[in-house]
């Protein structure tokens, strides 16, 4: 597609500039949409019946000691399943003997010898995120792992993580790797959700994803804002996203947000207001540019006398 946008020409004959991207990104999306499009479903693949039975017995047994959810016990389990993962063996403390290089990746394993950013704020929940510290360093470095590209199992170990670490994690959530949260107690996503590869889920205030919805690759949603002049004074709300509503490719959701039933946010856009049931939303900031053929008829009309 960028390929194809950047031989656009405008009225006057020039080049489409860089910054009007996003909505060609969008409308061309639209436009290619509006032509007949086979439905696929997605194929069921599963691994050989030996590695099926040790996935899930590996995952069952994590699942097991996390439900103690007391921080120590917790961060023995994670180092030590982080040292057999990346090095195949069980975990030995190191000796002094032990090179330095592998004395730092092995103290690494342990979360209690790791600082994530969000347990700097001052508006963290000490006792909460102590809890829930471990299983985010584990989820962080299983997806770094020689093993955290499998989706099948993936899918499987961050939906056993999510129920222990999020405010609520539905039925059906796939969550693939790379994807980030702040603190975890903040955040609720609901059945048949999917959030994609490298997406940040900013729970610093609190976020919502509701049944059915998806947020695609590299996306951004937020629920804090800085204020103008002084960084250090923090803003949180509530951002919600759905049901059914789609947050597509690098785009960013704003503080205190809400993307309505069935609402889009296109590719690269910036959603800095609320985005109606039914409405897709490009640009930046993002406008409302579509409403979808599915949208009831008193919305199509609405839409249509703007």
């Amino acid at each position: 597609m960028a390929r194809i946008i950047k031989h656009f020409l405008n009225a006057d004959g020039h080049p489409i500039p860089k910054y009007a991207w996003p909505v060609c990104y969008v409308l061309g999306s639209l436009f290619l949409s509006e032509a007949a499009m086979p439905r696929y479903e997605y194929r069921v693949l599963n691994p050989i019946p030996a590695a099926e039975k040790a996935f899930l017995s590996w995952i069952d047994q994590l699942d097991e000691q996390f439900t103690n959810r007391d921080p120590q016990h917790r961060s023995e389990v994670v180092r030590n399943a982080l040292h057999e993962l990346y090095l195949g063996r069980p975990y030995t403390d190191p000796k002094p003997e032990t090179p330095m290089a592998e004395q730092v990746l092995r103290h690494s394993f342990d979360p209690r010898n790791a600082t994530l950013e969000p347990e700097t704020y001052g508006d963290v929940d000490a006792a909460k995120y102590a809890e829930r510290k471990p299983l985010i360093w584990f989820w962080m470095m299983y997806d770094r792992s020689p093993v955290g590209l499998n989706h099948w199992l993936g899918h499987r170990v961050r939906a056993m993580l999510a129920r222990h670490v999020l405010k609520h994690c539905g039925k059906n959530v796939k969550i693939f790797h790379g994807v980030e949260v702040s603190f975890g107690y903040n955040l609720t996503i609901e059945d048949n959700c999917t959030i994609h590869k490298y997406v940040l889920l900013d729970d610093r205030g609190e976020i919502i994803i509701h049944e059915g919805s998806s947020v695609s690759d590299y996306a951004n949603v937020y629920s804090h804002a800085h204020d103008l002049s002084d960084g250090m004074i923090v803003d949180n709300h509530r951002t919600e996203i759905g049901p059914r509503a789609r947050i597509t490719y690098h785009a960013t959701v704003l503080s205190g947000v809400k993307v309505g039933e069935h609402g889009m946010v296109g590719s690269m856009s910036v959603a800095s207001k609320n985005v109606e049931p039914f409405h897709v939303v490009g640009g930046i900031p993002a406008k409302p540019i579509k409403i979808k053929p599915i949208a009831p008829e008193e919305l199509r009309k609405a839409f249509e006398k703007r």
